[in-house]
């Protein structure tokens, strides 16, 4: 609605040449255009940060100061303020920065700033809805957003007129910062690359790293995030996804195996057993059939003959304890229907008598 009205009014303008000393007309195009900025502002971040609370915040702080600073424009106080902005400089070099080229570059990089985010979040839901492989989607997603926000930054400090050859003094005091503080942020972030390019990790895997097992669900430039079936979730530095050993349980099969353990009496017979477990183990719905649960007499116990069974699941991220549970039960259920006893330790204690 504020594009299309101020679009309307600069043609009218225009077209019409007594508009343009029309002080109604004069009033109406800045507050369209700052009415303009925020509704845009508004919508970048909530299309680029959805749920976040801040970034709707930190719009909003920068609508009230564009409206104030219409307000400065429209009272006639703002030229006094940009006078007074241009007396204080500093020296860069040969450049000269006066407070108001540095209060204008900062705006013109916020607005700039907001339109390249704007862009890269509709080029990203783009690429991320594109059947690519997913790590390839979350590399050129990477780099594309890098690309938008640098081309942004040097049209931006370009436009206030900026050289960009002072740049190359706050490069030599990042470089000094990388090397001295940075190094490990910037050993994440060269890592997460690494992983994401040779793809020896990726989104949707079950990795087991630390003692703590789960599925990745993304890889973000500094950490990857690992959630377990219970949902406890974990950040991991992508560093140690490089130089620490990980174990990837889908790496080339997204199978998972697993097993559990039921004593039988000593009694029965254990081919029959064998046989009537595996059935049981192959009737719970997540269980695989091909390959086929397996049953396999493991260890002679002291009250009970241990029978190990394992079978596979192809969804582990959806938890494995319930998996294993109705196994257990499934297993139960057969070995009572057929009469076959599960066998509990048992202490006979003997009582000797004094003469006998």
């Amino acid at each position: 609605m504020p594009l299309v009205a101020l679009i309307a009014l600069q043609l009218t303008r225009h077209a019409t040449p007594w508009l343009l000393r029309a002080p109604l007309l004069k009033l109406a195009l800045p507050v369209l255009g700052v009415w303009l900025l925020s509704r845009v502002s508004l919508r970048v971040a909530q299309r680029a940060f959805p749920g976040n609370a801040a970034a709707r915040l930190l719009a909003r702080v920068l609508n009230q100061i564009a409206w104030g600073v219409l307000l400065l424009h429209l009272s006639g106080a703002l030229p006094e303020i940009i006078e007074a902005l241009d007396a204080f400089s500093v020296h860069i070099g040969r450049q000269r920065l006066t407070g108001w080229t540095l209060l204008r570059g900062a705006a013109w990089v916020a607005v700039t700033l907001v339109l390249a985010l704007w862009v890269s979040s509709l080029l990203e839901s783009r690429l991320l809805a594109s059947p690519l492989d997913v790590n390839l989607r979350l590399v050129v997603s990477r780099l594309l957003r890098a690309a938008i926000f640098t081309v942004a930054l040097l049209v931006a400090l370009q436009m206030v007129g900026i050289d960009l050859t002072v740049l190359g003094v706050f490069g030599g005091a990042l470089g000094v910062g990388l090397g001295l503080g940075l190094q490990r942020i910037a050993a994440n972030y060269v890592s997460g690359f690494v992983v994401l390019f040779e793809r020896s990790l990726r989104v949707g895997d079950n990795v087991s790293l630390d003692g703590f097992q789960g599925r990745i669900v993304d890889i973000k430039t500094r950490y990857t995030l690992v959630r377990s079936a219970g949902g406890t979730e974990s950040l991991v530095p992508n560093e140690m996804l490089i130089s620490n050993r990980i174990e990837n349980l889908s790496y080339t099969d997204r199978n998972v195996w697993q097993s559990t353990t039921v004593g039988v009496a000593y009694g029965c017979d254990i081919e029959q057993v064998l046989a009537l477990l595996e059935r049981a183990a192959a009737s719970v719905p997540r269980v695989l059939d091909k390959p086929a649960p397996g049953a396999v007499l493991s260890e002679f116990g002291n009250n009970a003959l241990q029978v190990t069974v394992g079978y596979w699941i192809a969804d582990p991220e959806n938890g494995t304890l319930g998996v294993r549970g109705a196994v257990n039960l499934a297993m139960l259920r057969a070995l009572r229907e057929a009469g076959v006893d599960i066998p509990f330790p048992q202490l006979d204690v003997h009582v000797a008598r004094r003469g006998a």
